[in-house]
């Protein structure tokens, strides 16, 4: 499976997907959830994270409140520091990385924080929550970074 011909997928049929979104909306969400959460796996057993890292190199997490406490209890800093050091407030209000690729990320695209990573990475690419109805537009976004979400959403919108 050719990891940057799914995501150059992705950024490609962007436009597809947003038409495509608002029939899906109309759909069982049940179904629809079922559906995503069987193409989840089947994606995640075809593509290995550690291969492509596209996710933390190009973008940023919300850090929540206990993200940071979590983070700088572990690389023992003043959450102050943590903030100075690795955070900005970007448009929304919201912590996000103040720089990409994210500093935790080894060449070897393993996490150094991976056991504290804050919960947006341990929940990304999202594909496997309930009521995904409701995060149709964030899935299609994620199309663009994640080649296992441009795989889902190729899969799934043939059978919806």
């Amino acid at each position: 499976m050719n990891l940057k011909e799914l995501t150059d997928y992705g950024k490609a049929e962007k436009e597809t997907y947003v038409k495509w979104i608002k029939k899906a909306k109309k759909a069982n969400s049940r179904s629809l959830d079922d559906q995503f959460h069987k193409l989840h796996q089947e994606a995640f057993r075809k593509i290995d994270c550690l291969v492509c890292a596209n996710c933390c190199k190009t973008t940023s997490p919300i850090f929540r409140d206990v993200d940071i406490k979590r983070l700088s209890k572990r690389l023992r800093m003043p959450e102050s520091k943590f903030i100075d050091t690795y955070l900005k407030i970007d448009e929304d209000q919201d912590y996000v990385l103040r720089s990409s690729p994210c500093a935790f990320l080894g060449d070897d695209n393993y996490c150094s924080v991976y056991e504290d990573r804050p919960l947006a990475c341990r929940e990304y690419p999202h594909t496997d929550r309930k009521n995904m109805y409701q995060i149709l537009p964030l899935t299609r976004k994620n199309m663009e970074v994640c080649p296992a979400v441009s795989y889902i959403m190729k899969e799934i919108s043939k059978k919806i």
